[in-house]
């Protein structure tokens, strides 16, 4: 299959957030452009330093997250020699406004504060980050700067959105597309994991990922070559990534995968590192049924200091992956490696460790079977609410909870902690989140009011201290997938979609409605509550999708 062009759009500013110095006719810049320099000269910008006092400085903010450059179209001033600017990018306007190496701004993996030289009467385009702001600074001593125009550039696949959720809450249905917009920001050359930092492949994250593209997008070859890479790269008994559940989540990708696109030749391709990965992750269980497993022993980073709880989650993640390599065993006629799966599984269930109280261990002990899930929802999950939910692991604790059946505690929960990013004025959802942050927080659409906490300078921990955090990161994204799963009620139980069962869980929703991609074309889905609290569904899909009701 042909490799799918990324496309290009350009996008003006739609506010001027902050001015200082000498600028005039700021408002210019708010008019979509052509991108064309022209000796007529109208309607410029004016950025005027004298030599002394404040520099010229604008700060535009282009009303939503995205990935791509900056294009800066110039008229004429005098003389017709280049200018040198300082332009900074901003996921919040704090960042755009920082300064490198405080509250940890920095040019890591995107180079995003810069000087550069503007051309006379010309046009020049900046490279790639993820941003929503952008500030730039006339640096000349003595100059005047002419702008025609600054438009970002939205460097994005063109690809339609075929998966779709609406319900009678209008919170639900604005965390669900902005789940699938984060996602599909981070879908350039390889599916990353944020798009400041993280433009990488890392194979946990890529699991509420992955999960979001076929709820939303279908097929998309940015799955399969994330999934090739993170292999080709990591020869055993190297763990994708260094971490040993990453190595395991590539297993229960591609379980996913198939189920969804019922490719078998593209399963039949892994089969060969399948095994190898399988007989590495047994030979790390002990005689006694425990994990032993060597590597960074990680979960997600809110959980990385509970040591108790890791390995209670590595002895589920172990469980979890060796299972659904014995369902890829039988499905790809490998008896072996079936059995030795089930066989590992059956002993590692003898020894159910303690969760410590983590919400993330408790989610995976649920789902691989260790504990039941009403026992961990009553004892850890439903402790607090949304308290110590997180933006990674967020994903597993809400299926856990449906597992449960507590499906309305679990929208209450994505109402609330993903709600809250939204109400700071996030456009996509972000690294980590903790609703500890919130009293006297600033929202970060706007500069940082006297007497408030900066949101995105002032918190986050581990390797995304301050303006190093990621407000665009695509493993938070599992509230989109979930609500389509679980309230528009879809699940795949026959490889490649050729069976879905609809059970919808609309608590207390009115409605909602959606679609649902499949290789063979899209299902819509409408399931009304009557008077009587019963639902009523109508489903629409093409006759090669068999569809199961509850």
């Amino acid at each position: 299959m042909a490799q799918q062009a990324i496309s290009r759009k350009y996008i003006a500013p739609v506010r001027i957030l902050w001015q200082q110095g000498e600028v005039k006719n700021s408002e210019k810049l708010l008019k979509e452009g052509n991108g064309q320099a022209d000796l007529a000269n109208k309607n410029m910008v004016f950025l005027k330093n004298t030599g002394s006092g404040t520099k010229a400085s604008i700060l535009l903010d282009f009303g939503k997250e995205l990935h791509g450059g900056l294009e800066v179209v110039t008229g004429m001033w005098g003389p017709n020699k280049p200018l040198k600017v300082r332009i900074r990018y901003g996921e919040s306007a704090s960042e755009a406004m920082s300064e490198i190496g405080v509250k940890g701004a920095t040019n890591d993996h995107a180079i995003r504060d810069f000087t550069a030289l503007l051309p006379w009467l010309g046009k020049i385009q900046f490279g790639e980050s993820g941003f929503r702001f952008v500030r730039i600074d006339l640096l000349e001593e003595k100059a005047e700067l002419q702008l025609k125009e600054v438009r970002a550039i939205y460097t994005y696949r063109d690809i339609p959105y075929l998966g779709s959720f609406k319900s009678s809450d209008e919170r639900l249905n604005k965390i669900w597309a902005t789940g699938a917009y984060t996602v599909h920001l981070n879908m350039q050359d390889y599916l990353w994991d944020g798009i400041k930092r993280d433009r990488l492949v890392w194979v946990g994250d890529l699991h509420p990922e992955v999960s979001t593209i076929n709820a939303v997008f279908g097929y998309n070859e940015v799955v399969p070559k994330s999934l090739d890479l993170s292999r080709d790269i990591t020869p055993l008994p190297q763990w994708m990534n260094g971490i040993s559940t990453y190595s395991m989540w590539w297993i229960i990708l591609h379980y996913d995968w198939y189920m969804q696109h019922g490719n078998l030749k593209y399963l039949k391709e892994q089969q060969p590192y399948l095994n190898g990965l399988v007989k590495q992750i047994i030979s790390k269980v002990g005689e006694d049924h425990k994990e032993k497993m060597n590597g960074t022993r990680f979960l997600d980073w809110p959980s990385s200091e509970n040591k108790p709880g890791i390995h209670a989650g590595l002895q589920a993640m172990t469980v979890w992956s060796l299972s659904t390599a014995a369902k890829l065993g039988r499905i790809l006629g490998d008896q072996e490696t079936e059995l030795l799966c089930i066989k590992a599984v059956n002993g590692m269930k003898s020894y159910i460790p303690d969760p410590n109280g983590s919400k993330q261990a408790a989610a995976l002990m649920a789902i691989a079977g260790l504990i039941s899930a009403e026992k961990a929802n009553k004892e850890v999950l439903s402790v607090g609410g949304a308290a110590n939910f997180s933006t990674f692991y967020g994903y597993y604790m809400l299926e856990a909870k449906a597992d449960a059946g507590d499906h309305q505690a679990a929208m209450n929960v994505i109402k609330e902690y993903w709600g809250a990013m939204l109400d700071l004025g996030a456009t996509t959802f972000w690294e980590d989140f903790n609703l500890d942050w919130l009293p006297n927080a600033s929202r970060i659409d706007e500069l940082v009011p006297e007497g408030k906490k900066d949101i995105h300078g002032d918190y986050g921990a581990y390797c995304y201290v301050g303006l190093r955090h990621s407000l665009c990161h695509g493993w938070a994204s599992g509230p989109t997938a979930w609500l389509t799963g679980h309230v528009l009620g879809v699940k795949v139980i026959e490889p490649g979609c050729k069976a879905l069962q609809i059970k919808p869980h609309l608590g207390d929703l009115t409605f909602v409605e959606g679609s649902y991609p499949t290789p063979y074309g899209v299902v819509k889905i409408k399931h009304t509550k009557m008077a009587d609290g019963k639902i009523k569904s109508e489903i629409k899909g093409p006759k090669e999708v068999r569809i199961v009701r509850n």
